[in-house]
């Protein structure tokens, strides 16, 4: 398993329950790889007989292709792959600092399709695998108060969507996951949104998701049905709801 962004804490909570049933090479690909080294003594420690930390920045694009592939070289096999970073932020701020928006858009959108089309090629080439993109619910209906971010996850949602359908026949595949408002370091300090959900709740989704084949991954599943009503009310009624 390889994970883009190990370093989050949807992504460990995910790694460490794949590894729990029994998942047993992983690779945690990340800005800093030096910090996860207490994670991976704590995977081996918990079964995994191969715990790799490699470099990996969202935002250099360039270097996707060749990450990607050092890490399929060098394992020969990679059953499943984890998109797994992303950047908040605050809309106020990008509001005051557009050249800041445009950096977390590079990481949230930009960076997953350079990334995720690299794994794709490889997936497709081994005739197998399955690409796990970390999608959210702030895209399937953006909100003013974080519409960069949400707009970011709506573009990486409907990009996730095409390439799974881009490919069926290949053995390959991309399942998408739409969590809500997680309680992380990431959303430290803001206020829950209903439904709130934790990342060990998450990968568990997550992973039930991967053991039944699943396309899409709600967490909780009842936002599939709340997003059912809320993507197709009138805007004056939705701009209404969203600011409650």
């Amino acid at each position: 398993m390889l994970v883009l962004g190990g370093g989050s804490d949807l992504a460990l909570a995910t790694v460490r329950r794949l590894v729990a049933d029994r998942c047993r090479t992983v690779v945690l690909a990340a800005r800093r790889p030096h910090e996860l080294k207490p994670v991976a003594e704590e995977l081996r420690d918990a079964g995994a007989d191969t715990v790799e930390t490699v470099a990996f920045d969202a935002a250099d694009t360039a270097s996707h292709a060749t990450v990607v592939g050092d890490v399929f070289d060098r394992h020969g096999d990679i059953d499943a792959v984890i998109v797994a970073f992303g950047v908040l932020g605050d809309q106020a701020a990008f509001d005051r600092d557009p050249a800041a928006a445009a950096d977390a858009a590079t990481v949230n959108y930009v960076g997953a399709v350079s990334s995720s089309l690299a794994v794709a090629d490889r997936l497709r080439s081994q005739g197998h695998g399955v690409l796990v993109v970390l999608s959210s619910v702030a895209g399937v209906r953006v909100r003013s108060d974080n519409f960069v971010y949400g707009s970011t996850k709506a573009g990486l949602d409907g990009f996730a969507q095409g390439l799974g359908d881009a490919l069926v026949g290949s053995g390959a595949r991309v399942m998408i996951v739409r969590p809500g408002f997680v309680h992380s370091k990431m959303t430290e300090g803001k206020e829950p949104a209903p439904f709130a959900t934790t990342p060990e709740a998450v990968a568990d989704a997550l992973a039930e998701g991967l053991r039944k084949g699943s396309a899409v991954v709600w967490v909780p599943p009842v936002l599939r049905l709340v997003f059912g009503v809320l993507r197709n009310l009138p805007r004056p009624l939705w701009r209404k709801v969203a600011a409650r």
